[in-house]
């Protein structure tokens, strides 16, 4: 339930919080609420001051509860942040991305370079994107992936599958969810499945550049390696994961001594060079391949499929 108030307010909306809205973020509930409108303009809002619960000044991570009314300022369109619509270009190839789609998930092949959501400099990213392509529907992303990582990428359509999807992903050594990688790590990796169980903590590069290194006070971290392939002296691996830590697979990678292909933060400048100039690899080979999970308390199964980007297949091709 929305209303407008009147006097030296007027233009600000008190919106009454649904009872599906029970438990998310402030910032996620603005995002749907400010249709469009970047993260960067939304932190601002909240940072300064403007956004209230139940008349108190929120922080970014405030949860709601059904029930609370949130103030919302006015938003003028003509701001320098205002949000600009994505290029037809983008929206097309994304259109033409969706791997999967149902009454209550959609799923996005998500293009290397294209962050999940916008902020930080970034004017817009897939969520951004799919919310001007799809204006009239409700889309809240599940997860992340980095912005070099290309592949799965799955939104909810209706509240309830974004709880119940968050709780998977939050459940211990992945129970109720599969998630599986493709990448290629430089050099030999050992035959059979290789398990890192390495704490993840990320600090801060002069700059503000996240870097995360294994740390014995970092976050409990679990990646499973497992060889498909021998392709030019390197290794094509599966991934699967039990948790989702910033930039997880690439460090686990690194502190194996076998860097991803293609990494230029935790990999091998000289490596990278020779692939880039051997086989034409341009950027990070990591792939969010599959994600397999059921709804409903398990009446509901689902396995969402990526197919490898063309210009990683091609890639590995070239190593013969």
């Amino acid at each position: 339930m929305t209303t407008a108030a009147n006097g030296p307010e007027s233009g600000v909306r008190r919106v009454q919080v649904e009872a599906d809205r029970a438990g998310q973020r402030i910032d996620n509930f603005l995002s749907g609420q400010l249709k469009g409108a970047p993260r960067a303009l939304i932190y601002r809002l909240l940072r300064t001051g403007q956004v209230r619960i139940n008349g108190k000044r929120a922080k970014p991570d405030s949860r709601l509860e059904a029930g609370d009314e949130v103030r919302i300022p006015p938003l003028r369109l003509d701001e320098p942040d205002a949000p600009a619509r994505p290029p037809a270009a983008l929206l097309s190839h994304l259109e033409a991305a969706i791997v999967f789609e149902d009454a209550r998930l959609l799923a996005l092949n998500k293009p290397s370079g294209l962050a999940s959501h916008g902020g930080s400099g970034i004017r817009f990213g897939a969520i951004e994107a799919l919310r001007a392509l799809r204006p009239d529907q409700s889309l809240e992303l599940v997860h992340r992936l980095d912005r070099d990582t290309s592949g799965l990428l799955v939104l909810a359509k209706k509240r309830s599958a974004l709880t119940e999807l968050q709780a998977l992903l939050r459940e211990d050594h992945g129970a109720g969810l599969t998630k599986r990688y493709l990448t290629l790590l430089t050099g030999r990796l050992p035959d059979g499945t290789l398990t890192v169980d390495a704490p993840l903590h990320i600090g801060l590069r002069q700059g503000g550049e996240r870097h995360v290194q294994v740390h014995p006070q970092g976050k409990p971290s679990t990646s499973h390696f497992r060889v498909l392939e021998r392709r030019g002296g390197h290794s094509y691996c599966e991934v699967r994961i039990e948790t989702g830590r910033t930039h997880q697979i690439r460090v686990h990678a690194a502190h194996l001594g076998h860097p991803v292909a293609g990494d230029d933060k935790y990999g091998k400048e000289d490596v990278n060079r020779r692939l880039r100039e051997q086989i034409g690899l341009r950027r990070l080979f990591l792939h969010a391949a599959s994600l397999e999970f059921a709804l409903d308390e398990g009446a509901a199964p689902y396995l969402l499929n990526a197919p490898l980007a063309p210009d990683l297949s091609q890639a590995l091709d070239r190593l013969g």
